[in-house]
């Protein structure tokens, strides 16, 4: 039985984002070994059936001493386990597990599921990682890319070989679960904000342009859906965020376990991120519960958003603009916004099924492991 070793930066991201992936290599026949530090949701991980081992993990760090010894618990970890292909998905597994892997002679796929804010800037910081990555990847068989910006800006800086990529229409996501619902039809449109609470994700710009609609009179509720105080130097503060309660500029709903719910209750899902995504989730989910989607005119975000079709595109760090585009949303009649968010749903039907990213991932497995019976 063919053993494939899966690395994350949490079981929260395997829970949520890979399960389909996980389900689906062991239907087919493949031993799956799950690799990510603990955390509440890894318990769950031996329901998909797959076997889980913890792995600390120091995710927005940059301590050389950590990293080396993230480096060497890889090499642990591979060693031990042997598998027959190694998948690294997120900065920290798909540098140093792949590095790891390649030192072992343990065939690497990864996946860059966006850059996020190092990209962003230029510094001696995002110099390291750049090198980072060129040598993590320079071994690997494939290299997922979730959007053509990220992919093209890897092959141009040299960071990867043209050959090794393929473009994956972001996690998937999984339409059979997430499914058309009803409008709410109250008085007040209601948006939601669905993100980690980031300043990155642009949630100071959707509060700004909550205060802008509010000024003008405009019915409508403004909500935010997301971890919040997560360990991360753009994180929003706690203190930060019960400020805009107070001032009545949006209502915080806290986390989820299942945001269909609170997406079920929105008419219109808003991301105005400036981080680099690969493909947001909650853009994803949003569209195949057919809602009508806000989100920037910038990488990952405007591939599942077609302007004025299903959605809005706006101006990166524009409140303005924002609020300009949401109160367009707020201004239909509720036939219009359904027609809009069905149309989302058709798009993310063709183009986004969960079912394309795991027949890519199986195809790309069984070439890997032809390739090593053949060696």
């Amino acid at each position: 039985m063919p053993k494939v070793m899966i690395a994350v930066n949490s079981a929260w991201n395997l829970v949520n984002f890979r399960q389909g992936l996980i389900r689906s290599l062991v239907a087919a026949g493949h031993e799956v070994v799950a690799v990510a530090p603990e955390d509440d949701y890894a318990r769950r991980l031996q329901a998909l059936g797959c076997r889980y081992l913890p792995l600390p993990m120091d995710n927005q760090g940059t301590h050389p001493l950590r990293d080396a010894m993230l480096l060497w618990r890889f090499i642990q970890v591979l060693r031990r386990e042997r598998p027959d292909v190694f998948l690294g998905y997120t900065v920290k597994p798909n540098v140093y597990g792949s590095l790891a892997a390649r030192m072992l002679g343990v065939p690497v796929i990864n996946n860059i599921a966006g850059l996020g804010a190092v990209f962003a800037t230029e510094g001696w910081i995002t110099r390291i990682v750049r090198q980072l990555y060129r040598l993590a990847l320079s071994g690997s068989a494939k290299v997922f890319f979730q959007n053509d910006d990220d992919r093209q800006l890897f092959i141009a800086g040299r960071l990867v070989s043209a050959r090794k990529t393929d473009l994956l229409p972001g996690s998937g996501i999984d339409l059979a679960h997430f499914l058309p619902s009803p409008f709410p039809g109250g008085t007040r449109v209601q948006f939601l904000l669905v993100a980690r609470m980031l300043w990155d994700k642009g949630v100071g710009e959707y509060v700004e342009a909550a205060r802008i609609l509010q000024r003008k009179g405009v019915a409508a509720e403004f909500c935010l859906l997301g971890f919040l105080d997560v360990q991360n130097p753009a994180a929003i503060s706690k203190e930060q965020m019960n400020d805009w309660i107070a001032e009545g500029a949006i209502r915080y709903l806290g986390a989820s376990e299942d945001v269909r719910k609170e997406i079920e209750q929105a008419d219109c899902i808003v991301l105005p991120s400036y981080y680099r995504e690969g493909t947001p989730r909650s853009l994803l989910e949003a569209a195949a519960m057919a809602r009508p989607i806000v989100t920037t005119d910038s990488v990952g975000c405007r591939e599942v958003v077609d302007d004025d079709a299903n959605g809005y595109l706006c101006r990166v760090k524009d409140a303005a603009d924002l609020a300009e585009k949401m109160e367009k949303i707020c201004k239909m009649p509720p036939s219009e916004r359904e027609a809009m968010g069905l149309r989302g749903r058709q798009k993310v039907s063709l183009e986004f099924d969960e079912s394309i990213v795991i027949q890519k991932y199986l195809d790309a497995i069984d070439s890997v492991l032809m390739q090593g019976q053949k060696a």
